[in-house]
């Protein structure tokens, strides 16, 4: 089969930290098929993550919201039918979805592709439309595995782990003179990231302050708070309530500025969200702390130094956690600062 995968498209379409942790199987593709061509569906609020990818040949614009419309709006029906008709002209030779939903599942049917690859147990039916089912097991609970074990079926021989995020040289002389225009050093920040799209992977605001002090005391760092332009005033709530300087820049960066950010800070700690994500990935000194989200499934690869939850490796395949004992609020300012310190120690 690997013979014959001249061309491939990777849907995965969102969201940001999904996204990161299917980068490897990006790399793993690119290192089995040197030739290919390799386009990669994405929304486009989350493509800056892979533009200049030096393992991706194209990215492919998914507006989901407004082709969503295209049911009753001739403009988006327009747009939809010209994502088709592009996606049919590609002719790709392989067809990898590992969104698992109805849309991505359909729309990998439309490419006209014979050979289209997804999850045994993908969602809302998507497996019909599937000319290869690939099960997880317990040697693939991880996302990461999982993922290559899919283009494993693919055909492609090498699937070591590698996690390739762009280096933006702009984006990074950008975060540079906006440290220095707060006063901050460019080698001595802390980011902490208090926001998340699900207010139940929140860990408590008063918390983050809390630490927020400790950090400072112990290790002398200048501390940033990040999130999207909504999340700005949950990070003034953090700072209203810190006893320590701290700089909001909640919506003031790009994503290419998000990850120079990350590159370069000295340790970041997170929720589970997109930023974490790309701090694991970018092998940054990095605290996540985890709540309903399976740990298994979706914690810093072969970073486990890096995690806080509770029971990580006890709740099978299952993807959420309905039991109390894992709510975010169980965890406590203390247990994260060991792991700070840890971080630190190691760094």
């Amino acid at each position: 089969m690997s013979e014959s995968l001249k061309n491939i498209l990777i849907i995965k379409p969102s969201s940001l930290g999904d996204i990161v942790l299917a980068l490897p199987a990006l790399t793993a593709l690119r290192k089995s098929f040197p030739d290919a061509g390799i386009s990669w569906l994405v929304r486009p609020e989350f493509a800056q993550l892979l533009e200049n990818h030096p393992h991706l040949t194209e990215i492919i614009p998914f507006d989901r919201e407004f082709l969503g419309k295209a049911w009753f709006r001739p403009h988006a029906f327009g747009s939809l039918l010209s994502l088709i008709r592009r996606l049919r002209r590609s002719k790709f030779d392989a067809v990898i979805d590992f969104q698992g939903l109805f849309r991505t599942a359909s729309l990998g049917w439309l490419t006209g592709c014979k050979k289209r690859f997804g999850m045994t147990d993908a969602r809302e039916i998507a497996h019909i439309f599937y000319t290869h089912k690939v099960p997880q097991n317990r040697d693939c609970i991880h996302v990461v595995d999982y993922y290559l074990k899919i283009i494993r079926s693919a055909g492609a021989p090498d699937v070591a782990v590698q996690f390739v995020l762009p280096h933006d040289s702009r984006a990074a002389d950008s975060i540079s003179r906006l440290l220095a225009t707060h006063g901050i050093a460019h080698d001595n920040y802390a980011v902490l990231v208090p926001g998340s799209a699900h207010e139940d992977k929140r860990w408590p605001i008063e918390r983050f302050a809390a630490l927020a002090d400790k950090i400072s005391s112990q290790f002398g760092l200048s501390l940033i708070a990040v999130g999207t332009a909504p999340e700005a005033s949950i990070v003034e709530r953090l700072k209203s309530l810190a006893n320590v300087p701290l700089t909001n820049l909640a919506g003031q960066t790009s994503l290419s500025e998000l990850i120079a950010l990350l590159r370069a800070a000295r340790l970041v700690v997170s929720n589970d969200t997109g930023p974490g994500h790309i701090a694991a990935a970018l092998g940054t000194p990095l605290v996540l702390m985890f709540s309903w989200s399976n740990p298994a499934r979706i914690a810093p690869y072969g970073r486990p130094e890096c995690m806080v939850a509770r029971e990580p490796y006890s709740r099978g395949f299952k993807i959420k956690s309905t039991d109390p004992k894992h709510n975010v609020d169980t965890i406590t300012v203390d247990e994260v600062y060991q792991k700070v310190c840890e971080q630190m120690d190691s760094s």
